[in-house]
């Protein structure tokens, strides 16, 4: 018993009054919470958790399609159904009939938009006043960027901003299916 009270006194006043003493205290103390923890909940399946991986690697692209790089030397070529509007043409009629003209209804300016747009924008546009939409005059010519084979987009420049469309063409056909206005 005395050996004991004289090993405790001996740790007490000569190991936890070092800085190694404490260090190796802590790091029994932590051992011993993980431990007892990992006893009591379980060491859990190897995999689980936030590091958990898929099994198979996430692909966005359909296999067919071709290489998927991040860098793609090839610019991509919109493809147009024989007969139809390219997208720079359709982006003019758009712009053209985006305008308007002074007195136009705005019976009359939706139904020179629908043709013109995706069902999906005609529905977007059948509650815009066309009063309110921003224009002003055509102050360049159209830029089109393309996508994909199947999506471009156009930016029409004007006095008071920058309209900018983008195409699709699911058939072939080019329609208009978002708008964006951006202010000068």
């Amino acid at each position: 018993m005395i050996a004991v009270r004289r090993a405790i006194e001996e740790l007490l006043t000569r190991v936890f009054r070092s800085r190694v003493g404490i260090a190796l205290a802590l790091a029994v103390v932590v051992v011993g919470i993980i431990g007892t923890t990992r006893l009591v909940v379980g060491a859990g399946e190897p995999g689980s958790g936030l590091s958990n991986r898929p099994e198979q690697p996430i692909t966005t692209v359909h296999p067919t399609v071709g290489d998927d790089g991040l860098i793609d030397e090839r610019a991509p070529t919109p493809v147009t159904a024989p007969g139809a509007a390219t997208p720079e043409q359709v982006a003019d009629e758009f712009v053209t009939a985006w305008k308007g003209r002074p007195g136009m209804t705005a019976a009359a300016w939706h139904a020179g938009l629908r043709p013109l747009a995706t069902p999906a924008l005609a529905e977007q546009l059948a509650e815009v006043d066309p009063v309110e939409v921003p224009t002003g005059e055509v102050a360049g010519t159209v830029t089109v960027t393309a996508r994909s084979e199947r999506v471009v987009e156009a930016r029409v420049p004007f006095d008071t901003g920058r309209l900018r469309l983008e195409l699709v063409a699911p058939d072939g056909r080019w329609r208009v299916d978002a708008v964006d206005w951006e202010q000068a």
